[in-house]
């Protein structure tokens, strides 16, 4: 199968190939490994191969046979290592299980072919851990793919495959779709199995999910992977009907708010406003109701509650690594900001984390109310379109803990509330700025209504349609 080929489908365009006949899994695994072989040495989005298997599911599955890419974080695969992009885990750790959402993965007919770069334990809003190096955008090689899910986004964008792994704690599938020009959907609270590892990872911060191409890959997909894991700590309602469904169902008369106004006072650039309010008439004219609102709530509350998680949470995690392979965390062993905020995670007391949660808490009952009023909320999803590399330092020794958390946040200041309230999301690439960088669109929804935002998101691509659209880095080009 030739590259310009394999890239002009998407997942399930690729998956009715091999149920048809006309083309075999080991065809498009082989096409994929080309793909690398063709970008990966300019855009660094994988950092290691897996050797492919037959999938592990009958032909009717809806992604039989397509090849697929893991992020090197949370999720683990049988007998494959995972370095969450640290020098203090690097090669100690190989899974002896799969985790229930690979085994999901595995069972949607995904043939997984390698694992993506991602940044030093997750906490960056871009791709450049010290560990694997720099990945690079496929729109412009001189800036970020954004992050924690670059090495997916980056890998998704350039055509290596048409769906990847991501997950977010704060932004970090909806970031990186913005950057790169794809679907980026963070699901609700609970809808994805996090298991058996964690129960409610970042305090229930964080979910998984994918990055895409196409709405209707997302939706297949979030109906291939919800519901609840076996000994899940929660259920939530499941969905009326399947996602795929949605995609191409009518919309209706949405209330929709658009807000400008985001977290820590942050500038937002002026052509990601014009896009802003260009995509709000283009919902006006498709007969949505746009009102400019915003939530109302106490912001140094949020602050208070998401740095104690995040920081608690990775010192968690590094001490729990630093037990099993017997390093010692360092400057060494962990990039600048993560020793800061683990040192600061490791000095908090349970008092403190039972503070944040009666703050995270506060947030969650002062922003529900606003979806009573409104179906959607658009919003940009981050300040501007992909930053240069470097801007980001997580290996500057010159920010302490607050310093990385403000810096970080600052640039995608609309994402990490609804990672606090647990409501779905999704960033659509929507917008270009003047040097023709993608600018993604944020939607969120009351909690469980991803079946609102699917119906909205197809409505919107099919309308303003950016499948034409490729970066200079591509496997077809």
């Amino acid at each position: 199968m030739k590259l310009d080929e394999y890239t002009g489908y998407d997942g399930l365009g690729l998956a009715a190939l091999v149920r048809s006949g006309q083309v075999s899994p080991s065809e498009l695994a082989d096409a994929a490994r080309s793909a690398i072989d063709a970008v990966n040495p300019t855009l660094n989005a994988v950092i290691g191969a897996i050797e492919p298997r037959a999938p592990a599911a009958d032909r009717s599955a809806p992604f039989f046979g397509v090849p697929f890419l893991i992020k090197d974080l949370v999720l683990h695969a049988e007998g494959v290592a995972c370095d969450m992009g640290s020098r203090l885990v690097a090669g100690s750790f190989v899974s002896p299980h799969d985790t229930d959402l690979m085994r999901r993965f595995k069972a949607a007919g995904l043939v997984t072919l390698g694992r993506t770069n991602a940044p030093e334990f997750g906490f960056c809003s871009t791709t450049e851990p010290v560990l694997y190096g720099p990945t690079r955008n496929p729109w412009d090689t001189g800036r970020s793919p954004g992050g924690s899910s670059g090495g997916s986004a980056a890998a998704v964008a350039a055509g290596i495959v048409p769906v990847a792994h991501a997950n977010d704690g704060g932004g970090s599938i909806r970031i990186p779709a913005a950057c790169c020009g794809l679907v980026g959907l963070k699901p609700t609270r609970g809808r994805t199995p996090t298991g058996p590892e964690f129960g409610q990872p970042l305090h229930g911060l964080g979910i998984e999910h994918v990055v895409t191409r196409t709405v209707r890959d997302c939706a297949a997909m979030l109906d291939a992977v919800q519901g609840p894991g076996v000994g899940d700590p929660f259920v939530i309602a499941p969905p009326a009907r399947s996602y795929a469904e949605e995609v191409g169902a009518p919309a209706g008369r949405l209330r929709v708010a658009v807000s400008l106004s985001g977290m820590m006072n942050a500038a937002i650039d002026d052509a990601v406003r014009s896009e802003v309010m260009r995509v709000a008439r283009h919902l006006e004219s498709l007969g949505h109701e746009v009102t400019e609102a915003s939530p109302v709530f106490d912001e140094a509350t949020f602050h208070t509650a998401n740095i104690t998680y995040w920081c608690g949470f990775l010192a968690a995690g590094v001490l729990g690594v630093a037990q099993l392979n017997g390093r010692t965390p360092s400057r060494e062993t962990l990039e600048a900001t993560t020793l800061a905020c683990y040192e600061y995670g490791a000095s908090l007391k349970l008092v403190d984390v039972e503070m944040a949660d009666a703050f995270a808490n506060i947030v969650c009952r002062s922003v529900a109310p606003f979806f009573n009023d409104y179906d959607v909320l658009l919003t940009p999803t981050t300040t501007g379109a992909a930053l240069p590399l470097g801007f980001t330092n997580a290996d500057d020794p010159e920010l302490g803990a607050k310093g990385w958390y403000d810096h970080l946040f600052r640039y995608a200041p609309f994402t990490s509330l609804y990672n606090m309230t647990g409501q779905p999301a999704i960033s659509l690439p929507l917008g270009v700025d003047a040097k023709g960088l993608p600018v993604g669109m944020q939607f969120v929804a009351r909690f469980g209504a991803e079946d609102i935002l699917l119906r909205l998101s197809a409505q919107l691509e099919e309308s303003l349609p950016w499948s034409g659209r490729r970066p200079s880095v591509h496997v077809a080009a």
